[in-house]
């Protein structure tokens, strides 16, 4: 076996180094994490457009009541137009309150596929759509590049394709942390075999930061054994990345899965509504646990690769579709408002007669985010997302 090939091996699914770079204190001190809802969630039973009686038509089981204060299972409102799954009253609506989440309706990309994996890599990749695809080049990766005294991480099992690039970015499968799977002695047989190898720094910052992470959660771990938090779940995780973004990272990636709701999706109860009453907790965990002064410096994206058909199917779930509800939040977001172009709900403003178009384009949202948050130049735009749209000024949710 080639060391190349043992470090790849050893080292990929846990955690290596941001290649070459020191790990020294970050130049900015704002933080953006990145969540990807895989499977496509169904935006607007979540963030529900209830002014509109073409929903109410369109989806006879699986809609969730217009706002009633008599009745705890309507939907909550928040502004004439759109109002808010009442599975998110205890976590999500209070930073409503608060104006620390805004939300970009009719969201997407000009990925057109409706495939899961065709447009999760699109956004990934960030790429223009119809050119050669670069797959060892995200767009998260090509941010690390252009980030002075960024400390990025992904919280995933495996290094996710946003995180593709030029540099080596740690990841650890935040949900279900265990040992490190080299152990010291072998660790110091792999480092002394890039003793003399110009890879050798790297390697060993790799090792130092993957003990970093796993003795960062030790404690936290041996606490929700003892029945502390919840012994699973996104919450666990969300708490998890809030310990390590605290003091460690100003820049992640974590992916939650089990948005494909095509069978029995449920309304106010449910499939849908147990899963986003979990990301609702979990993000609600994330701003407690960061605490008031390192959430006043967070940025949380939530995004998913498309949205779901307008009309539910016949199995009273939903399908593929294409326009999503995209989710801003943190400290500093300006909030409690809808941000980018809207259109009214109607049968002729259907993409495709069967889902939400696409007015604003994911790689103009988050530019315009990056933009603010670590203050990039539009030549670093222009190649983190290359081809782009480029920032969007009149969206200013940060």
């Amino acid at each position: 076996m080639h060391r190349r090939h043992f470090l790849t091996g050893s080292l990929a699914a846990t955690t290596t180094a941001v290649g070459g770079r020191a790990w020294s204190a970050p130049a900015t001190d704002q933080r953006l994490l990145v969540i990807f809802l895989r499977g496509g969630y169904d935006a607007i039973n979540v963030v529900i457009p209830t002014s509109s009686d073409f929903y109410y038509e369109s989806r006879p089981t699986i809609a969730i009541a217009r706002p009633d204060p008599a009745n705890p299972n309507a939907a909550l409102p928040l502004d004439a137009d759109w109002s808010l799954h009442p599975a998110l009253k205890d976590s999500i609506y209070p930073l409503w309150v608060k104006k620390q989440i805004a939300f970009v309706p009719f969201a997407g990309t000009d990925d057109m596929t409706r495939s899961h994996f065709e447009t999760q890599d699109t956004i990934e990749l960030g790429q223009p759509v119809g050119g050669p695809r670069n797959y060892r080049s995200g767009f998260m990766g090509r941010l690390a590049q252009e980030l002075s005294g960024g400390r990025p991480i992904a919280f995933t099992a495996q290094p996710p394709l946003a995180f593709q690039g030029p540099l080596s970015v740690p990841n650890i499968a935040i949900t279900s942390v265990g040992k490190p799977g080299v152990d010291d002695r072998q660790a110091k047989l792999i480092q002394e075999m890039y003793r003399d190898h110009d890879l050798r720094a790297a390697v060993a910052e790799g090792f130092s930061a993957r003990d970093k992470a796993y003795a960062a959660l030790a404690g936290e771990m041996a606490a929700a054994n003892r029945n502390a938090v919840s012994p699973s779940g996104f919450e666990l995780a969300a708490r998890r990345v809030a310990r390590l973004m605290k003091t460690d990272y100003n820049l992640a990636f974590l992916d939650v899965g089990g948005w494909d709701t095509h069978v029995n999706q449920g309304g106010v109860t449910g499939v849908l509504a147990d899963r986003i009453g979990q990301l609702g907790r979990g993000l609600a965990a994330l701003a407690e646990d960061l605490g008031p002064e390192a959430w006043s410096k967070t940025t949380v994206v939530v995004i998913s690769e498309f949205g779901r058909t307008f009309k539910e199917n016949g199995d009273r779930g939903t399908d593929h579709g294409h326009g999503s509800v995209y989710w801003v939040l943190g400290g500093a977001v300006k909030g409690g408002r809808f941000a980018g172009e809207q259109v009214a709900f109607a049968p002729k403003s259907l993409n495709e007669s069967r889902d939400l178009p696409v007015l604003t384009d994911n790689r103009a949202m988050i530019s315009s985010i990056i933009q603010r948050v670590y203050g990039m130049r539009p030549d670093q735009i222009e190649k983190i997302y290359p081809g782009g749209p480029g920032p969007m000024g009149s969206l200013s949710l940060v």
